[in-house]
């Protein structure tokens, strides 16, 4: 189970005590119309539970709000509490897809609750309740018939109805982007960038048929009429739930790619997932959109998927490589690119797979790219790919302390890494810490930014370095070079080191068990 950061629970708490408030007063006013209360709180209630109905296919993933008309309807026939009180049963039922569940339900049905209140408040005093509830007196009969009813005042009612549905989404958005910076840690300058421009447009669309019941509710023919405005949601959240079945393949096929790396190459079990996250937190640092960040994700658990093209006999080898043997395991992002250059949804990750070993001098691999010539997401996981390398443990290296890392790539910055991209992770992980996911079947462990540790005593210094060599791969490779450029390469010995030949990052380095890493002084 997650354990949220004391921030967090305090944020969260206050959230649900300022529901709690927002709701209170409806349970002690004599004027709260309990009826209609009741009703739409159990037709949201049902509305939640219809999402996770087995004709739908796979459960809807949390926070997907496709019923928020109901709530949007209630905050145009209720008082503000009121329409707080029927947000409550839907938010607790709604779908949570990860853990804590009862801490991400009581959020769910806290921040719909302020939202429905807010909204209420801002659509009484624009006068949307006296424009939804009656216009004009209009006789319906023929002359001298006194039978009437009461329309709606259109379209004046559109303008408070669209001023609540955008108070209804701007305290959402508010409210989620809060929880993004308490419990992730992520900076304010980008734990709310996205969520409006994302969220505004489907909850006027919302806003709208929640207009629409409401005025068909108050109308002669009643609930029955209002409840034909649910249908058109039902659809829309079946399309969705159909392309949520899809992104569920395609998570499925990146699984399988990834099991089957892991599979042919022991050494290097776990390190797709890690590299994936650690190019997460470079991505959110940089300030990239949710869209892209999970782009740049993929592509970090994808960048080895080219292994699978290099004989096995080369990614287990215990001895130095030969010439011939690095030209051969240096295709493997060619490999790895073509084997998914058909997968439409990877979409920029394809150009990630293909460049994560381009150096930003000219040095790497394939095509010897420079600085901005590399894409920005090569870039990305080229630090995340060498970081994780440094700091796990393995059946052939002992895991560096992150601080000792990350000064290795501040040092290499320029010459075969973006410094930008250096820089944003070590900011996450400063505010962050790295606490990777470990989901492989062997104990790999990782020293945390705070573990004291003794750093390596270092080579003797030149006024002369050797320019950073190209990086091999397979279990020989995790960014080879001037990772960890100038610290002893450690020989096959009973404890957890460097098999013969290979840099402390896993890198082979072709030389003898006494060599220096790659990138070393000459």
């Amino acid at each position: 189970m997650r354990v949220l950061p004391p921030m967090a629970r305090a944020y969260i708490a206050c959230a649900v005590l300022a529901a709690a408030g927002c709701a209170a007063p409806a349970l002690v006013d004599s004027a709260t119309p309990w009826p209609s209360v009741a009703l739409l709180a159990l037709l949201y209630l049902g509305c939640e539970l219809v999402k996770v109905c087995p004709f739908l296919g796979p459960r809807v993933p949390e926070g997907l709000g496709s019923f928020f008309p109901v709530v949007l309807a209630a905050v145009f026939l209720l008082p503000p509490a009121a329409a707080a009180l029927v947000a409550l049963p839907g938010g607790l039922a709604g779908t949570v897809m990860q853990r804590p569940a009862r801490v991400r339900r009581a959020w769910h049905a806290a921040q719909q609750a302020i939202a429905a209140w807010t909204a209420g408040w801002t659509y009484g005093l624009l006068g949307g309740p006296e424009a939804v509830a009656g216009g004009p007196l209009r006789a319906t009969g023929p002359p001298g018939d006194t039978t009437a009813t009461w329309i709606a005042d259109f379209p004046y009612v559109m303008f408070p109805a669209a001023a609540a549905a955008i108070a209804f989404c701007l305290v959402l958005t508010a409210l989620d982007g809060g929880i993004l910076a308490a419990a992730e840690r992520r900076p304010a300058a980008t734990a709310w960038r996205g969520l409006l421009t994302r969220s505004l447009a489907p909850h006027c669309v919302h806003g709208l048929a929640g207009l629409m019941m409401a005025v068909m509710w108050r109308s002669p023919y009643g609930l029955p009429a209002a409840l034909l405005v649910l249908l058109p949601m039902y659809i829309s959240c079946w399309v969705f739930a159909q392309y949520h079945r899809e992104r569920a393949a395609h998570q499925a096929t990146i699984r399988a790619l990834v099991q089957a790396v892991d599979i042919k190459d022991r050494y290097t079990r776990g390190h797709s997932e890690r590299v994936g996250q650690a190019s997460a937190m470079i991505a959110r640092e940089l300030g990239m959109g949710e869209d892209r960040l999970e782009v740049v994700r993929i592509a970090g658990i994808l960048h080895d998927v080219g292994k699978l093209g290099v004989p096995t006999r080369l990614l287990r080898k215990d001895g130095p490589l030969t010439p011939e043997e690095r030209r051969i395991i240096e295709l493997h992002p060619e490999y790895g690119h073509e084997m998914v250059r058909g997968i439409g949804f990877l979409g920029e990750a394809r150009s990630a797979i293909l460049h994560h070993h381009e150096r930003v001098d000219g040095s790497g691999y394939p095509y010897g790219l420079t600085g901005e010539q590399i894409p920005v997401l090569a870039r990305v996981v080229a630090v995340a790919d060498a970081f994780d390398a440094m700091t796990s443990t393995r059946s052939y290296s002992r895991a560096r302390p992150v601080p000792v890392a990350l000064a290795e790539l501040e040092r290499c910055a320029g010459a075969q890494f973006d410094p930008d991209m250096v820089r944003a992770l070590g900011d996450a992980i400063g505010r962050q810490g790295w606490h990777p996911v470990v989901t492989s079947d062997e104990d790999l462990q990782v020293i945390p930014a705070s573990s004291p540790g003794p750093d390596p005593a270092p080579a003797a210094p030149s006024p002369h370095p050797a320019p950073a060599a190209p990086s091999s791969d397979g279990d020989h490779e995790d960014q080879a070079g001037p990772v960890l450029a100038g610290l002893p390469t450690q020989t096959k010995t009973a404890s957890p080191q460097a098999r013969p030949g290979q840099g402390t990052d896993g890198a082979d380095t072709g030389g003898p068990p006494s060599a220096p890493a790659a990138g070393a002084t000459a």
